[in-house]
């Protein structure tokens, strides 16, 4: 898989993402407007960087892969590409389907968003095109080696460094500021809700009958009261596979959402721990 792990082109390329005006400013990357014409492959930010590069990547295939195939996930650590990441399918149709429905979803926290990759990468390729495989693979690297030293916020950065040494003065990064963030109770209504202390062997099965209108079968099994068992409108149901003990339940309006989350709050759905329900963040 080493050979297919490069990252395909987003909308806007390093040479047109501003520079930051001094250490302590972050790095922002527009979003980059869609292209006529649907790619395989999307362009996705404001990841959560606090989040594990494996675990993001294991929970973008996890949330992506019920719309399709999914060929690969590419992230980076570095600095150009932290909070970022492409995920390729073999189809268009399906990533395009896949922005339109996902585009704002709240992942950790932070609502992703979506655009379609400039280029194709070298997963869709090898799948739909193998023949021009090595071809398209020599293209990228050969651009990748003539832009190394000629990205502007590497300049930047190599200019402030060798400054810094000639002078023997590091400049001490700036105190940060706290992230004050409003609890989760207080979060304002959303269609989509946020489940915490979920049992690790719940399947999503139990959760669709849980979050949904109850047939008698389902009430017996749940042994739920009837006059709490009616939460129609609901639309989905997402599990994070490498985050066993949360999901994301969402309904087509805000209200079935409230009606389902003031029933089933502190719900034991294992006949031990209370599951936690608030409105995702928005």
């Amino acid at each position: 898989m080493a050979e297919i792990s490069a990252p395909p082109v987003p909308m806007e390329t390093a040479t047109s993402a501003p520079i930051p005006a001094d250490d302590t400013t972050p790095i922002v990357v527009e979003a980059p407007e869609e292209p006529e014409l649907a790619s395989e492959t999307l362009y996705i930010q404001n990841l959560n960087e606090k989040i594990k590069l494996d675990v993001m990547k294991a929970s973008l295939r996890g949330l992506f892969k019920t719309y399709g195939e999914v060929l690969d996930v590419v992230a980076h650590k570095n600095l150009r590409m932290r909070g970022q990441a492409f995920v390729s399918f073999a189809d268009a149709e399906i990533a395009k389907k896949a922005m339109k429905e996902v585009r704002g979803f709240p992942l950790y926290s932070k609502p992703m968003q979506i655009s379609f990759a400039r280029t194709r990468s070298d997963a869709v390729v090898k799948k739909l095109d193998n023949d021009s495989f090595d071809q398209h693979k020599e293209q990228r690297l050969e651009h990748k080696r003539k832009t190394r030293y000629t990205n502007p916020l590497k300049q930047k950065f190599k200019t402030k460094r060798m400054a810094a040494e000639v002078e023997g003065v590091v400049s001490a990064p700036a105190p940060k500021r706290p992230n004050v963030q409003m609890p989760d109770e207080y979060l304002p209504p959303n269609k989509i809700l946020f489940l915490q202390n979920l049992p690790e062997s719940v399947t999503k099965d139990q959760l669709l009958a849980l979050f949904n209108q109850f047939s008698i079968p389902a009430l017996l099994f749940f042994n739920i009261a009837h006059s709490f068992a009616r939460y129609p409108n609901l639309y989905e149901v997402r599990l994070i596979p490498t985050k066993k003990d949360i999901a994301f339940v969402e309904y087509t309006d805000e209200a079935s959402s409230t009606v389902a989350k003031d029933a089933l709050h502190n719900y034991k759905l294992d006949g031990e721990n209370k599951i936690k329900i608030t409105f995702a963040r928005k």
